[in-house]
C-alpha cells in the first residue's frame, strides 16, 4: 500500500483554522494527506525567531515531515481573531513574510507559501497570500 504524498502546513491550534487550511492545501499542492505542525501564533515565534526551544521544536517537526515523509510543500497560516498572536491583519502580513523567510531558510528545496484564513459568510476561508 502506498503512503500517498505529503504538505505541511504550520497553523494556529486554533481550531477554526484546521479545516479551511486542509480543504485548500490538498489540491493546491496536489496531496493526500497533510502534516500539521501547530502552535499559538506560529508567525510570531517565526518572525520574531523565539523562543528558542519553541522555535526550535516547529523546525525538528517539519524536519520529520520533509524528510520522513517526503512533504514537498509548505504552507504558513495567519488567521483573524489569533488569541496567540492578537496582531491585525496588515502586522499579521509582515510577520508571516518573515515567517516565510525562516521556513525557507530551514527547507530552500519545499515550495513555501502563506495562508490568510477568516470567515467568510460564516465559515472559515483559507486565501494564498504573499511571497
Amino acid at each position: 500500500m502506498s503512503r500517498g504524498t505529503f504538505a505541511t502546513v504550520i497553523n494556529c491550534m486554533d481550531g477554526r483554522t484546521q479545516e479551511a487550511a486542509l480543504r485548500f492545501l490538498r489540491p493546491r499542492f496536489g496531496v493526500d494527506w497533510v502534516d500539521s505542525v501547530t502552535e499559538p501564533g506560529p508567525i510570531r515565534i517565526l518572525a520574531e525567531r523565539g523562543p528558542a526551544a519553541v522555535l526550535e521544536n516547529i523546525r525538528t517537526r517539519l524536519r520529520i515531515s520533509v524528510e520522513g515523509h517526503k512533504s514537498r510543500a509548505i504552507a504558513v497560516v495567519s488567521h483573524e481573531g489569533c488569541e496567540g498572536n492578537p496582531a491585525d491583519r496588515e502586522i499579521q502580513a509582515i510577520q508571516l513574510r518573515k515567517s516565510l523567510e525562516v521556513v525557507r531558510g530551514w527547507f530552500p528545496s519545499a515550495e513555501v507559501i502563506g495562508l490568510w484564513v477568516a470567515p467568510v459568510h460564516g465559515v472559515w476561508v483559507a486565501e494564498e497570500i504573499c511571497c
